[in-house]
């Protein structure tokens, strides 16, 4: 059963991936909509700027970006420690950190794609109708006094009309067979 369980996941995922992305194109009209709405304001904001002060703008942000670039960088450069020792086990607890990230997000992974895979068992039952008798199943759990009150209103009028038809069949005998066991004798004796 496990060899099954194996094979289905992967295409439960599936089923759960394609569900996903079904509910995220249902937003895409909503989300076309409010573009619409929001495009000719946008369109008119362009218009209006002056391409000079845009221009004065963009200037200033990239020598902005320059001078912390370089007092970054010098301070990088200044700081920099020139023992190899030091350096070395610097690299190794770098190696060791990423060993460490690349395990977590792979367990991260892991589970996401089990959640995924859940979602898409459930999608499938529901798309086959499942969920409803489960739904049922689990009233029966939680209410089982009322569920067995209806169960034998609605058997009584079944027995009844099954009476009249058991009382002209006559009743069948079952016959138990035995297994042979000749080959388990036989296997028993050439060891």
């Amino acid at each position: 059963m496990a060899i099954i369980d194996e094979l289905r996941t992967p295409l439960y995922f599936a089923a759960g991936t394609a569900d996903l992305a079904v509910q995220q194109a249902k937003k895409v009209p909503g989300l076309i909509e409010q573009i619409a709405a929001e495009a000719p304001a946008r369109i008119d904001a362009v218009r209006n700027t002056d391409p000079k002060a845009v221009q004065e703008k963009v200037t200033a942000q990239a020598k902005e970006a320059q001078a912390t670039v370089q007092s970054k960088f010098a301070d990088v450069v200044g700081g920099l420690d020139t023992d190899l020792k030091k350096l070395g086990e610097t690299a190794q607890d770098l190696a060791l950190r990423g060993v460490g990230v690349a395990a977590e997000y792979a367990v991260k992974a892991r589970e996401k794609y089990e959640e995924v895979a859940a979602h898409g068992e459930e999608a499938v039952k529901a798309w086959r109708g499942e969920v409803a008798e489960e739904i049922v199943e689990i009233a029966v759990v939680v209410e089982p006094e009322e569920a067995k009150a209806e169960e034998t209103k609605a058997e009584e009028p079944v027995e009844a009309a099954a009476q009249p038809a058991e009382a002209k069949k006559p009743a069948r005998k079952t016959i138990a067979r035995k297994a042979p066991a000749k080959k388990a004798a036989v296997a028993a004796e050439k060891e």
